[in-house]
């Protein structure tokens, strides 16, 4: 098995370039950062009728993932240095189709339409600002589609103050959200940018996010705390621009670090399938 590593501001992915067909349980022991390559997910390349070219998105936990802006910005770089594939292209992620621009520094991804619609995000009920009960706490959220599902809380204190992990571990699994969910929590820092802590569904919490920094852009227009256009979202790994229009439609905008290839061992691999 041959993975090809690359982070995006700290979140991590591995794609596959050799090796067998990936499963939940190899994906599992393929992340695993104690007894295998260790990684925030595995991207693996697939054919594609509809798009330029396919890929399967892994979460860490076997499961996987409908979209993701950093998986897919780092699909992007592999396809840019490995197969010397032209700098535009589209991605069909098994849900959605994409298209990818790879520039001489960032990675730019229009990642659709955001939307609020129960049946998209999907949710049991549309959320804005909806006070909904966490644990001991009674949280207002904002439930957002993004081809992935997202559930925004917005605070006005310093968000490192709050129980913001366990708040993300027991939002991914509340029965609003049929498929689980993405957790993000953002503070309004100005009129043009916000920072958010992000709990990743089948990742749990990760230094940043391209999906979550979308959703909480959308939500943030969609509620009125911001206006449509160039927003500047803060994570603990980093910065990445998002544009919004005022229809929802997104643009992704980011770095990409290209780490390195990693051989997987015969007799680690032989145990792990």
């Amino acid at each position: 098995m041959r993975l090809w590593r690359a982070h995006g501001l700290g979140n991590d992915y591995l794609v596959l370039e050799d090796g067998p067909i990936m499963t939940p349980a190899l994906a599992r022991a393929v992340c695993d950062r104690h007894r295998g390559v260790g990684s925030d997910g595995v991207l693996e390349p697939t054919a594609s009728a509809r798009a330029d070219c396919g890929v399967r998105i892994w979460n860490p936990d076997g499961s996987i993932a409908e979209k993701s802006g950093n998986g897919l910005r780092i699909f992007a770089q592999w396809r840019g240095d490995r197969l010397a594939s032209p700098n535009q292209f589209t991605v069909d992620t098994g849900f959605d189709v994409v298209r990818c621009r790879v520039g001489d520094s960032v990675i730019e991804v229009e990642m659709g339409r955001a939307s609020a619609r129960p049946g998209d995000v999907p949710a049991q009920r549309e959320l804005r600002d909806t006070f909904i009960q966490v644990g001991d706490d009674s949280l207002p959220v904002v439930a957002m589609g993004v081809g992935n599902p997202h559930c925004v809380a917005f605070f006005d204190n310093n968000l490192d103050e709050l129980p913001w992990r366990t708040w993300g571990a027991l939002l991914e699994v509340h029965p609003l959200f049929p498929n689980r969910t993405n957790v993000q929590f953002a503070r309004v820092v100005n009129e043009h940018t916000v920072e958010i802590r992000i709990w990743e569904r089948g990742a749990g919490e990760t230094m940043a996010s391209g999906s979550s920094s979308c959703a909480v852009a959308a939500a943030a227009v969609w509620t009125g705390r911001l206006e449509p256009g160039l927003i500047t979202v803060k994570m603990p790994g980093g910065t990445l621009q998002v544009t919004v229009q005022a229809d929802l439609d997104l643009l992704l905008v980011g770095p990409v670090e290209v780490v390195g290839i990693f051989e997987v061992a015969a007799a680690w691999l032989n145990r792990a399938v």
